[in-house]
């Protein structure tokens, strides 16, 4: 547990995913809270929108003089006081003032016990006021006996044009010719001596208040308020719908958390593949202290130690190679002295097999410093010159070079396309002509140099008619030193020190070199692979 807690990263991600949790479900409550809220309110300026048009119709239809005493006399009968007011007066905000312009009733809830609704009375400026404390079968009364009254001043087409602009889908108004055949002969009797009957809807959560409306001729008709339904609950697919939101923001907040996560990782994968690709002073871009930020210190400094290890090693090859050039320097110049003084034919045999191996030891010099020289660039971040070139002239080149050389072989240069590429000519020609060298000490009495271009690379063929290298050799023959013959005698002559130069060149080119059998000429095939476009730092060696 101690640990966990030092961890600081991973406890960051765990504390993040809590509190990711914890936002997902205070929003998720105060979404559904909201959409209650909106669905309450809707519910109630549906309900109170039909009984306000009534009273707000009956006071327009007044004289001036007259209003006064009948909102006294409704505010008594309905249990609520109802004034008329100026808009201005009104403490409304943008929205409902343009709510109560469009026609449409106004809920305000100030607490439980302080309920205020409005409605512009039509034709007019002002507005009617209803103050009350809460709904009560009071009200319902009084409203559905002045709806009676209101719909009992007219007959026939005047009754139904008022009827319609009465109901809403909230509050449906039914009038009917016939007795409402839900009624027992109880409530009909009732209805008939002009009571007012409000019946409850089994199981449904409603009521239907009816009255009877006179007519002409001793005519009535049957007034069916309702049915009035309670606030149903949250539809399940209103619900699934918040849920699915939520969830979408949860995920959202998840994958930002592990990203960046992820990020930071990604950095250390990029500084890794960058070492592994030969660039030793990549470095990772350390942020913060936690588990992460640990790691990426802990892999500089290893990068930093190995880069120094190597760049030590190289400079003490370098170094002892230079030295190594100044004793070989007088050996040769002592030689010299002692042929000039001997004519003896055994004594210059002997200085003129001295005399090889001394060219010898200075060419392995030279393979050793340019070994050196390419590992010293690659720890020390070293770039080389880039410039297109053709391969076609390089490989030309290298031919006309070696050809006089081994005078018993027979090189050759396959037809093929022209192809340019963007590479170090120096280097490049160098890797090339290390490969045909290594063919010719191998090869019975054919060369063969081929290219051709791939998908997004340039491919160097080298083959020949020689033994070919075993299989579980094709690694080993590019370390340092390792040759196939693992003697010192070097009956195939080199230094062993070729293959990998030129698995260095390739390497800092950001291509590879392999080698297979050859289906041509039966022996080894040696191939660089080249990228075609090269991309990211250019390289120079020192």
């Amino acid at each position: 547990m101690q640990r966990f807690l030092a961890d600081g990263s991973f406890l960051r991600v765990y504390l993040a995913l809590a509190l990711a949790l914890l936002l997902t479900f205070a929003l998720a409550l105060m979404g559904l809270a909201l959409v209650d809220h909106l669905r309450t309110d809707q519910y109630r300026e549906q309900l109170a929108e039909a009984p306000l048009r009534l009273l707000s119709w009956r006071v327009a239809a007044l004289p001036e003089h007259e209003r006064g005493d009948w909102l006294t006399q409704q505010s008594d009968a309905l249990d609520m006081q109802l004034s008329l007011r100026e808009a201005e007066e009104a403490d409304l905000g943008w929205l409902d003032r343009r709510r109560l312009e469009g026609g449409r009733a106004l809920v305000q809830i100030q607490d439980v016990e302080s309920w205020r609704l409005y409605q512009r009375l039509p034709g007019e400026s002002r507005l009617l006021e209803a103050r009350l404390s809460g709904l009560n079968e009071r009200q319902l009364r009084g409203l559905a006996q002045m709806l009676g009254h209101w719909l009992a001043e007219v007959d026939g087409e005047a009754r139904q044009q008022r009827l319609a602009g009465i109901t809403s889908e909230a509050l449906p108004v039914q009038l009917d010719d016939l007795a409402p055949a839900s009624l027992d002969s109880h409530q009909l009797s009732r209805l008939r001596e002009g009571e007012l009957v409000i019946r409850l809807l089994p199981g449904q959560w409603a009521l239907t208040v009816h009255l009877v409306v006179p007519g002409t001729a001793d005519s009535r008709q049957w007034l069916s308020i309702g049915p009035i339904a309670a606030l149903e609950p949250t539809p399940t697919s209103l619900l699934l719908l918040v849920l699915f939101v939520l969830l979408g923001v949860l995920a959202a907040i998840i994958y930002t958390i592990v990203r960046g996560v992820e990020t930071r990782l990604g950095r250390l994968e990029l500084a890794a593949g960058q070492i592994a690709s030969g660039h030793l002073d990549a470095r990772v871009k350390v942020d913060g202290g936690g588990f992460i930020g640990r790691v990426g210190m802990a892999f500089n400094a290893m990068a930093a130690q190995v880069q120094g290890l190597l760049r030590s090693q190289q400079e003490m090859i370098r170094a002892v190679s230079h030295e190594l050039r100044t004793p070989v320097a007088r050996i040769r110049f002592g030689m010299q002295m002692v042929e000039d003084m001997s004519d003896d034919p055994a004594v210059h045999r002997q200085l003129n097999g001295i005399d090889g191996d001394i060219e010898e030891l200075d060419q392995l010099i030279d393979e050793i410093l340019t070994y050196a020289r390419l590992d010293s660039g690659l720890v020390n971040g070293g770039e080389l010159e880039h410039a297109k070139i053709e391969c076609r002239v390089v490989a030309e080149r290298v031919i006309e070079t070696l050809s006089p050389l081994h005078g018993h072989l027979r090189l050759e240069l396959m037809q093929g396309p022209e192809i340019e590429v963007e590479a170090d000519p120096r280097h490049l020609q160098r890797a090339l002509q290390n490969l045909v060298a290594n063919a010719c000490r191998h090869a019975h009495s054919r060369v063969l140099v081929r290219l051709s271009l791939e998908s997004r690379l340039v491919r160097l063929d080298i083959e020949d008619d020689g033994p070919g290298v075993p299989a579980s050799e094709r690694l080993t023959i590019f370390k340092p030193f390792a040759r196939l013959d693992n003697s010192h005698t070097r009956r195939s002559g080199g230094y062993g020190l070729g293959l990998s130069i030129v698995q260095k060149i390739m390497a800092w080119h950001g291509g590879s070199v392999v080698v297979d059998d050859s289906q041509a000429l039966g022996g080894a095939r040696f191939s660089l692979l080249l990228p075609l476009h090269q991309s990211g730092s250019h390289f120079r060696l020192a």
